[in-house]
């Protein structure tokens, strides 16, 4: 188990041009179940999520929809907030790059690595694509299009500052080889792209825009958005950056290079320390599809909850979705796990055993099952961020208590010892479930009397008597 030290945990931020998908939903619930994970474990947390609101992308999309881009965005930004809220994200901070504290910060460090010598002006040509606000070499491009958003780039030539990410090159290399991007797929990624083309130095002003933050020294720039936007980390860091440097930024692969490349050689330049670990997700895909607007297959997280519940989403994306893979999401296989998993597995023992709990009582004893409780696996899976592991785990210790019973049959004895080795083992598994389905595991806490705390595991419970439970989970 980690050292009872800070864990600092970050989300990408999300560009606001449009409502909320279910990948955004993924990656938070994904953050969301590590930063309570260590919470559990008696760590001080600060977890960091928000909006990426300096991007050309808002302020073309404000411009379609006819609105103020300032109304435009906050108004979508209202649309994230509510995922939070209803997917039950603990979030210790929501950062918006429209706030004075990030602006003030982006500022400074742009300011500082002028200073320092590694921003210069030069003349820029080149392939720029819109979406991914960024430029493209011509070996990222797919029949002469952005493979992430099947579009022409557009070729810019334009006056502009550079900073000098080549002069990074060997010290990046070697952050990534010594394990800093996880998993291991995603580092190779990025070290084969550092064999097959040369590291360029990097554009990171855009001239004759309004909307974005001011070059302290030069107004007639703004600065980049992706220089901007990775500098949330820090302006959203707690009081005075106190939580830097971050242990886990959790990203989709698409953004990786932006995260394992550009974002620490801005971090080396500036001086400041460099995070612990890149965690790098795959995409999720619809019925086999990739997600697209044009296909509508989009889906909406915030209609989901309300058709389902959000720890049966939670759930569901977090066991389905190995981080290192791209997941697939279907109604069906949600219901399925919803049924067979949550409804029969889990919620069918804690029914059972407090139904038999209130008929027979239980008395005190030594609570062997709790041997067959892998906590070590357990605790290892999640300092790896192995979240789906874990709960295969967890779940196979439910397997075994629903066999438990079937094998004492204690609705034949009433074997009171018996129903409390249960209620115990029914303690261990919603304290460990807590940071995956939080407001169940509440539920359960507060039915059988205990208190969601680690140490609370191996503590034998101290209650004299049960109720029988509420159906936790209703079949779909």
């Amino acid at each position: 188990m980690a050292n009872k030290n800070k864990f600092y945990i970050t989300t990408a931020i999300d560009y606001v041009n449009a409502k909320p998908h279910i990948g955004h939903a993924y990656e938070k619930i994904l953050a969301d179940a590590l930063a309570r994970w260590h919470r559990l474990i008696g760590e001080k947390v600060w977890f960091l999520t928000g909006t990426d609101e300096n991007a050309q992308k808002n302020a073309q999309a404000a411009k379609e929809a006819g609105l103020p881009v300032k109304e435009f965005i906050d108004k979508n930004v209202s649309y994230f907030i509510e995922l939070c809220k209803v997917l039950n994200i603990s979030y210790d901070d929501f950062i918006r790059t429209t706030e004075e504290r990030h602006i003030k910060i982006s500022q400074k460090l742009f300011e500082n690595t002028y200073k320092k010598g590694d921003i210069y002006k030069a003349t820029y040509r080149g392939l720029y694509c819109v979406g991914c606000e960024a430029y493209k070499t011509e070996k990222e491009l797919v029949e002469g299009k952005c493979p992430e958003h099947n579009q022409t780039p557009k070729e810019l030539t334009e006056e502009a500052y550079f900073f000098k990410l080549s002069k990074y090159k060997d010290k990046i290399i070697k952050l990534i080889e010594n394990g800093f991007i996880l998993p291991k797929e995603r580092a190779n990624e990025i070290l084969s792209r550092f064999k097959e083309e040369e590291l360029k130095d990097l554009c990171v002003t855009r001239k004759g825009i309004e909307w974005g933050i001011d070059v302290p020294f030069d107004k007639e720039f703004k600065i980049y958005v992706w220089y901007d936007a990775l500098i949330n980390y820090i302006s959203g860091a707690g009081k005075n950056q106190e939580y830097w440097p971050a242990q886990c930024h959790v990203i989709g692969k698409g953004i990786n290079w932006f995260h394992s490349v550009i974002w620490p050689a801005i971090l080396l330049s500036t001086g400041y320390e460099l995070p612990k670990n890149l965690l790098v997700h795959g995409y999720l895909t619809i019925n086999g599809q990739k997600m697209s607007k044009t296909l509508g297959n989009v889906i909406d997280p915030i209609e989901l909850v309300k058709k389902y519940n959000a720890d049966t989403l939670r759930y569901f994306l977090l066991r389905e979705m190995p981080v290192q893979n791209d997941g697939d999401f279907s109604e069906t296989a949600l219901k399925e796990r919803h049924n067979n998993e949550l409804a029969n597995k889990l919620g069918n023992l804690i029914s059972r055993v407090s139904t038999l709990a209130e008929k027979f009582g239980i008395e005190k004893t030594e609570n062997k099952l709790l041997e067959k409780l892998k906590l070590k696996d357990i605790e290892k899976y999640l300092e790896n961020y192995e979240i789906d592991k874990a709960l295969n785990e967890i779940f196979a210790f439910i397997d075994y208590c629903n066999e438990y019973v079937q094998k004492t049959q204690p609705w034949k004895s009433g074997d009171k010892k018996i129903l409390y080795e249960l209620v115990d083992s029914i303690k261990a598994i919603a304290i460990l479930l807590w940071p995956f389905i939080p407001e169940t595991s509440e539920k359960i806490a507060k039915h059988f009397g205990f208190k969601i705390n680690y140490t609370g595991i191996k503590k034998p419970l101290a209650v004299k008597s049960i109720k029988k439970s509420d159906v936790l989970f209703g079949k779909i």
